[in-house]
């Protein structure tokens, strides 16, 4: 892995995206987005796992993370998704995805017959409030950009919705400083 794709400040939070391969639409169904959904739950409660930011689209999320051993919390969290993932997909009966899953697999990848993630997750320090609002604001307007919704808040799977009063949220983030 190249070094500008690495944690390099453990002590600061990082903007991180994970892209299916291929760009699959893994998350069309809301079981699919809940899988992620508690896998950081999960990484919440057991790994120290502090979540500022987050937004699920069809075929990759994007978060800002902190915590202890962050690389290892993801390696987990994209490790233990993968397989949960894989047993919903098959529950739901998209067997085209499943072997296009199996199709893009990297042939090093070997101890598996499918493949979820791509590689990486491309972290970037967030080293101020400007950097940390420009990244929420990003993440945030991300299904307006690809035209799903009007609005940032309209947007199920985001962090999007605690701004709005009287909101939802689908899981809470923790504060930024």
């Amino acid at each position: 892995m190249r070094t500008r794709y690495r944690i390099q400040a453990p002590g600061h939070a990082h903007f991180v995206t994970s892209t299916v391969v291929e760009w699959l639409p893994v998350f069309t169904s809301s079981a699919c987005c809940d899988v992620l959904i508690r896998s950081f739950e999960h990484c919440r409660e057991h790994k120290g796992l502090r979540i500022h930011g987050w937004v699920i689209l069809d075929n990759h999320f994007h978060a800002i993370l902190s915590g202890p051993e962050l690389a290892n919390t993801i390696r987990d969290l994209k490790r233990f998704t993968s397989r949960a993932l894989l047993e919903q997909i098959r529950a739901e009966g998209r067997e085209w995805l499943l072997n296009q899953l199996a199709y893009y697999r990297a042939a090093h990848k070997s101890a598996s017959e499918h493949q979820v993630w791509q590689e990486g997750v491309h972290p970037q320090a967030i080293l101020g409030d400007q950097m940390m609002l420009q990244k929420l604001e990003y993440l945030h307007n991300n299904p307006v950009k690809r035209g799903m919704v009007a609005a940032p808040e309209d947007w199920r799977y985001s962090s999007a919705h605690e701004w709005n009063k009287g909101a939802l949220p689908v899981m809470k983030c923790d504060a930024w400083r």
